[in-house]
């Protein structure tokens, strides 16, 4: 196995019996960016001097005995995570040269476990799109094929592990911007229960529904990453005093006593919606025989609110992102548009130079529907509904253990192809966005390819802070299914 195809655990393990330094693997790992990332486009920053200086500490670490828990291991971050002495761009012109003073808790919690940072990565503009096309710097390309998106919003980080670039990395998922573009790159996302993760640190889209949470190679590197990243921190308000379990104990469970006894619930109206991809439908309906043959009871259960989760999610996330934004006006940090008449003609000049179009789209819809005789109507109708697709997801788990789902009704599309269709790309998040309505746990892992050789990720949905069941079906589905490749051919 070559450098850039080794799994989180392989290099851990490289590393432990010294076969392998950290240096060496960081060296391969940089010149392979070097090598292809001007096609992938996947970083907006690599720190070639921090990482290798990292590296050879990490090595030194080794020497001496003093090995924790990602010691040596190259990672990569999402550019909305803000790290000290590192630009953080959230992939918009209005921070394009902003270095934050201080680290986010989960890039503070990996430094302290020993990972090397290796860079940031490439994102539609504050995470706001389903294809890193909205980004203002670059355009992401899925490493499978040059021509098709790789997803988003966490695009950059999901083509950098798939490209091999890195053996892990962080994502940001809002409404599914870490299990979408995991599944279409071929790699597990996992996004956390809301609150697992500390938000501190986390450039804001929707404050009630962003979530930190890793994407790897294989399904035990996620759980290895949140044995790391997960606690409750008290520099974030929203962070949850729940106990963080080992999550690799999920493995030791599945091999003793694979899935017998497990409930898996499939929603009548996810087999119902319009539009799902025959590509798609066939990975599904496989993925369903598998957890079968695995030993998995299946179930038929009803999520009646289905068709308002769309709807609802759209009115609620641009809300809450209408009002974080406000801050970017130009005064305090950031772009600042030059050769303006007064402090109001500056606010409108900056904002308008600053912001790319689909954020500009999402900051109208949410303070119109923030404004004065609108709120009732559209911000506090979408809770409401917000609230019954939570009961929805507590009376499903009240009779399975977890539930299966397409990532996305269809492969990716190509580069180009859906950016002037804004209504589309909110309907590929049909799947994906509910996990984020009710706070719950989702996974996606490989599952199959499209008749065009793109891969297609399947997903499940636990019950809040159930990630290890989560854990325990996503390894067992990857130690039964067989795909014909793991990496693209770069």
């Amino acid at each position: 196995m070559t450098y850039h195809e080794l799994t989180i655990s392989n290099a851990l393990a490289l590393l432990s019996d010294r076969k392998i330094t950290s240096t060496e693997l960081t060296r391969a790992l940089l010149d392979r960016i070097k090598q292809h990332d001007d096609r992938i486009k996947a970083f907006i920053t690599v720190d070639e001097d921090m990482a290798m200086a990292c590296a050879q500490k990490a090595d030194q670490k080794i020497a001496k005995g003093q090995m924790a828990a990602l010691t040596g291991v190259p990672i990569a971050l999402k550019d909305l995570l803000c790290t000290r002495g590192m630009k953080t761009t959230c992939g918009s012109k209005i921070l394009n040269n902003f270095v934050p003073e201080y680290d986010g808790t989960v890039v503070s919690k990996l430094k302290d476990a020993g990972a090397v940072i290796i860079g940031k990565t490439n994102l539609d503009e504050f995470a706001m799109g389903s294809s890193t096309e909205n980004s203002s710097i670059k355009v992401t390309a899925n490493p499978w094929n040059t021509d098709y998106v790789p997803g988003g919003s966490s695009g950059g980080s999901a083509a950098a592990v798939a490209a091999g670039f890195c053996c892990g990395s962080l994502g940001t998922d809002t409404g599914g911007s870490i299990r979408q573009p995991a599944s279409h790159c071929g790699v597990v996302g996992l996004k956390p229960t809301y609150g697992r993760v500390s938000r501190f640190g986390l450039v804001s889209y929707a404050s009630s529904l962003d979530q930190i949470g890793p994407i790897t190679k294989d399904v035990k590197d996620a759980a290895l990453m949140m044995n790391v990243i997960c606690g409750n921190d008290k520099k974030d308000s929203t962070s949850a005093r729940v106990a963080v379990p080992d999550f690799t104990k999920a493995f030791d469970q599945f091999d003793a006593e694979g899935l017998k006894g497990m409930s898996i619930g499939i929603p009548g109206e996810y087999l119902s919606v319009a539009g799902i991809d025959p590509d798609v439908e066939k990975v599904f309906l496989n993925a369903k025989q598998i957890f079968k043959d695995l030993g998995a009871e299946i179930t038929e259960i009803s999520l009646p609110h289905t068709e308002y989760v769309v709807a609802a999610y759209y009115i609620i996330a641009p809300c809450e992102a209408s009002s974080n934004l406000a801050r970017f006006d130009g005064v305090k940090y950031g772009f600042r548009h030059e050769g303006t008449d007064d402090l109001i003609d500056m606010y409108k000049k900056t904002k308008s130079k600053g912001f790319g179009a689909e954020v500009k789209r999402r900051i109208l819809i949410g303070t119109y529907a923030l404004s004065a005789g609108y709120y009732d109507a559209y911000y506090g109708r979408a809770s409401q509904v917000r609230t019954l697709i939570m009961e929805d997801f507590a009376n499903a788990f009240k009779t399975c253990d977890f539930i299966l789902s397409p990532v996305a009704p269809a492969p990716a599309f190509k580069i180009g192809e859906n950016v002037d269709d804004p209504l589309t790309m909110y309907l590929s998040d049909i799947f994906t966005l509910s996990a984020n309505m009710a706070a719950i746990p989702g996974i996606s892992v490989p599952a199959g390819y499209s008749s065009n050789g793109l891969p297609v990720g399947i997903q499940m949905m636990a019950n809040r802070f159930d990630e290890n069941s989560l854990l325990r079906a996503g390894y067992g589905f990857e130690k039964a299914v067989h795909l014909e490749k793991r990496f693209p051919e770069l």
